[in-house]
């Protein structure tokens, strides 16, 4: 299958919700940003260095994710122009496995063995509106690597609206992917929809569930 990075979310059945807009990220200060990034990164930490089996521990990390992520934000930036010529249907299915995809891909940066640490870095604001808060996570095993979190502030709370990941933007590589798919199936949603079920039941064997 086409070489795509993913993510799934439930989405509201109203034809009014679908239709309109995400809310749009606001600035948000430094010093909140940064204590939501700490108390995320807190949670994450535990969850997976807690008792509980593999697959409990994914779960928690999970459920986290998706209060700290603007998932209905971010996939909607992703699939840009195409999000209008999608039929509501299509667009309720590219959150659902938008949202699914984006959680597994982001909770396997952190692994699923205990003893990971997570500590912060520099935090800065950036003209896009939104803070940039960088982060050091270390597993056992395994180098230490860089995760930047952009947080803007969405309908009133600080929430994460990309991930850089040594130096790589999560929403605009996977933008482009996304795009590149559409493309080259002659403009059809439904081709990317079938590329991002494909991915999740990869994702899912490879999983074990």
């Amino acid at each position: 299958m086409p070489d795509v990075t993913l993510a799934r979310r439930l989405f509201l059945a109203a034809l009014p919700a679908l239709m309109a807009g995400p809310a749009l990220a606001q600035a948000v200060d430094t010093g909140r940003a940064t204590t939501f990034i700490q108390a995320t990164g807190r949670e994450l930490v535990a969850a997976i260095n807690g008792g509980g089996s593999v697959a409990q521990r994914r779960q928690q990390v999970a459920a986290i994710l998706r209060r700290a992520v603007d998932v209905d934000g971010v996939g909607r930036f992703i699939l840009g122009r195409y999000w209008r010529q999608a039929s509501p249907d299509e667009q309720a299915e590219y959150m659902r496995l938008f949202e699914e995809t984006l959680i597994r891909n982001l909770s396997a940066r952190f692994g699923e063995y205990q003893g990971v640490r997570f500590s912060l870095g520099r935090t800065q604001q950036r003209a896009e509106d939104d803070t940039l808060v960088n982060t050091i996570v270390e597993r056992p095993n395994t180098a230490a690597f860089s995760l930047d979190w952009r947080v803007g502030e969405v309908g009133g709370q600080p929430r994460v609206v990309d991930v850089i990941a040594e130096g790589t933007s999560l929403r605009l590589t996977t933008r482009s992917e996304y795009s590149a798919v559409i493309s080259r199936n002659g403009g059809r949603v439904s081709a990317l929809l079938d590329a991002m079920r494909n991915q999740v039941s990869q994702l899912a064997a490879r999983e074990g569930r």
